[in-house]
């Protein structure tokens, strides 16, 4: 069903999840639909414009309007930013990498959107969470996503026993990732705190040349000699058997 005003599409965009050739990881249909649109909720400018950049040198990026949406925004301003597709516009929330609302800003925007009968409309793209679970060989079927874990060292030891538990409890893989520059701090934390017969996967810079995906017991992990994941995109999937 669509709604009966005039109001304009609000496309959840999404992007790469690393550099390279752009047309491997979004469809043509994605950049058709783009192409037309000039109003844009985005969580970095600058991260933005490159992504237009880089999907036509010949963007007009000058004559596009660009709202920030990121942590630093205000709830209240979320009717603002909905303003042009109320006047008609077609507008696209652009995800950092990935997809938009996933582990990523936007999802209050679209609760917003939903409220007022505007149509949403989500593109095909890659999601690290997704493609990690996939390449874990850990549940497909039950699965649960945690984002970012607890900082604080107490915290974080009993949410990893607390997740292990679970997942052997319910057969669940737990997914879950961290800052990239605290990458090494949480696989040492996993290593201490979980079950030798705990699996592990390791997924770093999904996409990439680089790309990194290995799934381990907790026991062959310790005597492995372990990725260097500092500053390295990486998501990590749990699951005790």
């Amino acid at each position: 069903m669509t709604n009966t005003h005039t109001y304009g599409k609000l496309y959840l965009v999404p992007t790469p999840l690393s550099d390279g050739d752009i047309d491997i990881y979004l469809p043509p249909l994605n950049k058709h639909i783009i192409n037309d649109i000039r109003f844009f909720v985005v969580e970095e400018l600058r991260t933005a414009r490159r992504f237009l950049r880089k999907l036509s040198p010949t963007f007009p990026i000058d004559s596009c309007d660009f709202q920030l949406l990121n942590e630093h925004t205000p709830l209240i301003n979320l009717d603002d930013l909905l303003l042009p597709l109320l006047q008609g516009n077609d507008m696209a929330l652009l995800s950092e990498a990935g997809l938009p609302c996933v582990a990523d800003p936007g999802s209050e925007l679209v609760i917003k959107a939903q409220q007022k009968n505007i149509n949403i409309i989500p593109l095909v793209g890659a999601s690290s969470i997704f493609m990690a679970l996939m390449a874990s060989g850990l549940s497909g079927q039950n699965f649960a996503f945690y984002g970012y874990l607890p900082t604080d060292k107490q915290k974080l030891t009993s949410k990893i026993q607390s997740m292990e538990i679970h997942s052997y409890k319910h057969q669940q893989a737990q997914i879950f990732m961290e800052a990239p520059y605290r990458n090494n701090q949480l696989l040492n934390s996993i290593l201490q705190n979980c079950g030798g017969s705990t699996y592990l996967c390791i997924a770093a810079n999904i996409t990439s040349t680089n790309e990194y995906i290995v799934t381990k017991t907790i026991t062959e992990w310790k005597k492995s000699n372990l990725p260097n994941l500092h500053k390295q995109p990486t998501i990590f999937v749990l699951q005790k058997k």
